[in-house]
């Protein structure tokens, strides 16, 4: 008798998020040395003259010079390559999350529809891009808050994952320094009304 045989189930890996380090430090490695053109150093003049400096004693390790051991020069200019191409890909990698941050945002923001409040007191489904300043949207458990806006009334907590890299949710209320929520953002407690303070389809995406 034939026992059946169980085939082995192969599990996907989780995809890694587009903002984390794992997805971005390869394209930021290679912006590293894209940046060492000085005609793009020239934004960041402390790191351009650091360059400089890095290749004056770079040239010095290949000319003999009895005061300077070469050893000498080779370890300085090594440092100073290192501190250049270590700003350039801190700064290529804050780039990179700052644009897969928008693009995340704005991926999420098409086909997204908001509760808004009407003149009578009851809530119409609109779409958020039809949103306009000093709208008046109610948002619920689950739901991706619409627009840009401040809470007038209710508490509720935040998943502002997309927009800080932290994954723990932030209170929000109304009043005080909470007030303020960013769109797309998730509402992950309770409920929120939040009154826009910015016509949705005007917003820039920007990295």
């Amino acid at each position: 008798m034939n026992m059946p045989v169980n085939k082995p189930v192969l599990i996907k890996a989780p995809e890694q998020p587009k903002t984390a380090i794992s997805a971005l430090w390869r394209p930021a490695l290679v912006q590293a040395f894209v940046k060492l053109d000085p005609r793009q150093l020239q934004r960041a003049p402390v790191m351009l003259v650091v360059e400089l400096t890095a290749i004056l004693t770079t040239v010095l390790c290949f000319i003999p010079d009895g005061s300077v051991p070469t050893f000498v020069a080779a370890q300085i200019a090594l440092w100073l390559w290192f501190t250049v191409l270590f700003a350039n890909f801190a700064e290529a990698l804050a780039e990179g999350r700052g644009k897969a941050r928008a693009d995340s945002l704005k991926a999420g923001s098409e086909g997204l529809s908001a509760r808004r409040k009407t003149s009578n007191g009851t809530f119409q489904m609109v779409p958020a891009t039809s949103l306009r300043k000093d709208d008046v949207v109610r948002v619920e458990a689950g739901e991706m808050i619409p627009g840009d806006g401040e809470v007038i009334e209710g508490i509720a907590a935040v998943n502002e994952a997309a927009i800080t890299g932290e994954s723990a949710p932030v209170i929000r209320e109304s009043g005080g320094d909470r007030s303020a929520v960013t769109g797309n953002t998730r509402l992950v407690s309770d409920w929120l009304l939040v009154r826009i303070t910015a016509n949705r389809a005007s917003r820039r995406w920007t990295a």
